[in-house]
C-alpha cells in the first residue's frame, strides 16, 4: 500500500538562485500533515545541498498589513507561512546584471520560497494572525547587521505594486527609512 507524502515542485525565477516551491499536503477529517522542509525532497527540486539549516525564526504578524524589509542577510534562507498569507518581493542586490531585479509571489501554506545570500526580502501580510517562519543557515547576531544591506520598500526604481498601499501599511520606522536602490552598493558575495 502506497503510503500519501508532501511533494515539492519547484520553480526557478527571474532571480538567479531564488526558487519557489509548491508543497502539498495530506489531510482528513482530523486535519492536514505537512512537511514544511524536507532537504533530499527539495535538493531533488534544485534547492542548494550545502543548505543547512542552523536556525529558525518565527514572525507573528497581528494585523493585515504589516509590512518588513526589504533586507539582505549574509546568510541564505528558506520561507514559509504557517498560517495566513503574505505578499513577498525580493529585489536582487548582488553585484552583476542582475542588480535590482524585481520578483514577487503570493506566499501561503502551500507555497515556500528558498532566498539565496545577496537578496533582499520583504513581505506584506495580506490576513490578520499571519506565521511567518524561515530557516537559516547561520546564526543571527547582532554583529552580522552591519553587513545587512537594505533597500526603501517605496523605491520608485523598483516599483513594487504592493496590495495594501504603503501609506496605510504598519511599517516600523527603521523599515520606513531605508535608503534607494541608487544609494546602495551591490553585495558582494561569493
Amino acid at each position: 500500500m502506497a503510503v500519501a507524502t508532501t511533494e515539492f515542485t519547484g520553480h526557478k525565477t527571474d532571480i538567479p538562485g531564488l526558487l519557489i516551491f509548491d508543497v502539498t499536503y495530506i489531510g482528513d477529517e482530523r486535519g492536514y500533515f505537512q512537511e514544511k522542509y524536507q532537504k533530499a525532497k527539495l535538493v531533488e527540486q534544485e534547492l542548494p545541498n550545502n543548505f543547512n539549516v542552523v536556525q529558525n525564526s518565527l514572525s507573528y504578524n497581528k494585523e493585515a498589513g504589516v509590512t518588513r524589509g526589504f533586507h539582505a542577510e549574509p546568510w541564505d534562507k528558506y520561507i514559509s507561512v504557517i498560517t495566513g498569507k503574505v505578499f513577498a518581493a525580493y529585489v536582487d542586490l548582488r553585484k552583476g546584471d542582475n542588480f535590482g531585479k524585481v520578483v514577487t509571489v503570493e506566499i501561503n501554506s502551500n507555497t515556500t520560497v528558498f532566498l539565496p545570500e545577496g537578496v533582499a526580502n520583504s513581505f506584506q501580510t495580506l490576513e490578520p494572525e499571519t506565521y511567518y517562519l524561515y530557516s537559516v543557515n547561520d546564526h543571527w547576531s547582532a554583529d552580522n547587521y552591519a553587513k545587512y544591506s537594505f533597500v526603501n520598500l517605496a523605491d520608485p526604481d523598483i516599483d513594487v505594486k504592493w496590495p495594501i498601499n504603503l501609506d496605510t501599511a504598519i511599517i516600523s520606522e527603521r523599515d520606513h527609512n531605508h535608503p534607494l536602490l541608487s544609494k546602495i552598493k551591490p553585495m558582494e558575495v561569493s
